[in-house]
C-alpha cells in the first residue's frame, strides 16, 4: 500500500485530523500550539474572494507565515501536495471535513465553515406543501450538518419519517454528501421513497441522483427555496449513450490521479487486465489535476478515469474522446449490463 492509497480505519498510522467548525478562537489557539514554520491555506471556489483576508487574519493572530494555495480545491481528497507547498509544515483546509480513511501528506487542520443559517420550520413547511413523499432520506453538505437534527424534528412533526444514514469509512458524519460517495444515502435507500438534499447548487443533488434510484429534491437553507427532483432518467440515458459510443474503442487510456485521496492504482491495474483480456490495448496515464488539453492529440480511442467519478459525469463533454467511470468501462466491455446504472462510489 503506497502513501497515496486509502488507509483502513484501524491503521495506527492514521490519526484523525483536527476539525473545527469555523475560523475562530479554537483554530487560532491550535495553530499557535502547533507552532508551524509556515502554513498553507487552501480554500474552495466559493471562498476564494475571502481567501486573502483569512490569510491575513491567520498571520496576524498566530504569527505564522501563511501562503494561499492558488489551485482550485475540489474537496478533502486533494489537499495541497508537497510540490505545491514544499515549505509548509501545516495545512489549513477550509470548507471540508477530513476523509477518515485518507492520510494527509502533512499535519492538516480541517475547517468545515459550518453555518446554522436557515429557517428549519419554514423549510419543513415548504417541503410539506410540495407533497414530498413522507419516507424521506436526508442528505446535507458539511456546512449545514448542524441543521440535520432540528430539520428532522420539524419534518417529523409534520408526519415525515426522516431517514439519516451513516455511510462507509470515507464519510465523516451521518447524512454526509461527498461528491464521490453517497453511501449514507444508500444505507437507507430501500426504506426511502425520496431524498432531500440540504445545501446549495446542483453538484450534490446530481451525484445523489446517480447514486440512488429515488427522486431527489434539494433545498437551499439561505433562500428556503425547494428545487424539483433531478431527472435521473435523463442523466442515466446521457451516460449510456457515452458508453455506447465507446464500445468499439480498441485503445484505452486508464487515468490515475496522484492526489492523495483520489489515488486508485490497484483499480486501474485491474481494469487494464480486464481490457487486455478482452483484446483491447490499455495504457496507464498518471496525472494530478486532469485538464482536457492533456488528452488532446493522443492515439487513444477512449478513457476510463479512476480518479474522481465526477470528472466523467460532470465534465465529460469537455474532453476530446469519451471518458468513462470504471463501472461504465465494464459496461462498454460487455461485462456489466447498462441497467441498473451503477454509480462509481469511491470507498
Amino acid at each position: 500500500m503506497t502513501d497515496g492509497e486509502a488507509r483502513p480505519l484501524d491503521d495506527p498510522a492514521l490519526p484523525s485530523p483536527p476539525t473545527f467548525a469555523t475560523v475562530g478562537a479554537d483554530l487560532i489557539a491550535a495553530v499557535r500550539a502547533a507552532g508551524p514554520k509556515r502554513v498553507v491555506l487552501q480554500v474552495p471556489a466559493g471562498l476564494v474572494r475571502d481567501a486573502h483576508e483569512l490569510a491575513a487574519r491567520l498571520r496576524e493572530e498566530t504569527g505564522a507565515p501563511v501562503d494561499v494555495a492558488a489551485r482550485a480545491c475540489f474537496g478533502a481528497c486533494d489537499t495541497p501536495s508537497r510540490d505545491e507547498a514544499p515549505r509548509a509544515d501545516l495545512a489549513i483546509v477550509l470548507g471540508h471535513s477530513p476523509i477518515p480513511n485518507v492520510r494527509t501528506v502533512r499535519p492538516t487542520f480541517f475547517v468545515e465553515m459550518r453555518s446554522a443559517q436557515g429557517d428549519v420550520r419554514g423549510m419543513a413547511e415548504t417541503v410539506a406543501r410540495a407533497a414530498v413523499p413522507k419516507r424521506l432520506g436526508l442528505v446535507v453538505s458539511v456546512q449545514h450538518r448542524d441543521l440535520v437534527e432540528p430539520l428532522s424534528s420539524e419534518l417529523a412533526a409534520r408526519g415525515y419519517e426522516v431517514l439519516v444514514g451513516r455511510g462507509d469509512r470515507r464519510l465523516a458524519f451521518a447524512a454526509q454528501a461527498l461528491g464521490c460517495n453517497y453511501t449514507g444515502a444508500e444505507a437507507v435507500r430501500e426504506r426511502a421513497e425520496a431524498f432531500l438534499f440540504v445545501g446549495t447548487g446542483r453538484f450534490h443533488p446530481v451525484g445523489l441522483a446517480f447514486a440512488v434510484d429515488r427522486p431527489v429534491w434539494s433545498i437551499d437553507p439561505a433562500r428556503g427555496v425547494l428545487e424539483p427532483p433531478i431527472d435521473r432518467g435523463a442523466l442515466v440515458r446521457r451516460r449510456q449513450l457515452v458508453v455506447a459510443t465507446a464500445r468499439d474503442a480498441r485503445r484505452w487510456g486508464i487515468i490515475v490521479s496522484t492526489f492523495t485521496g483520489q489515488h486508485r492504482l490497484p483499480t486501474a491495474l485491474a481494469l487494464q487486465e480486464r481490457a487486455r483480456a478482452r483484446g483491447r490495448e490499455a495504457e496507464i496515464l498518471l496525472t494530478d489535476r486532469l485538464d482536457p488539453r492533456d488528452l488532446v492529440g493522443r492515439s487513444l480511442d477512449a478513457y476510463v478515469s479512476t480518479s474522481c467519478p465526477r470528472i466523467a459525469l460532470d465534465d465529460g463533454e469537455s474532453y476530446p474522446r469519451p471518458v468513462l467511470t470504471p463501472p461504465e468501462f465494464l459496461m462498454a466491455l460487455g461485462e456489466l449490463p447498462l441497467e441498473p446504472y451503477r454509480f462509481d462510489t469511491f470507498h
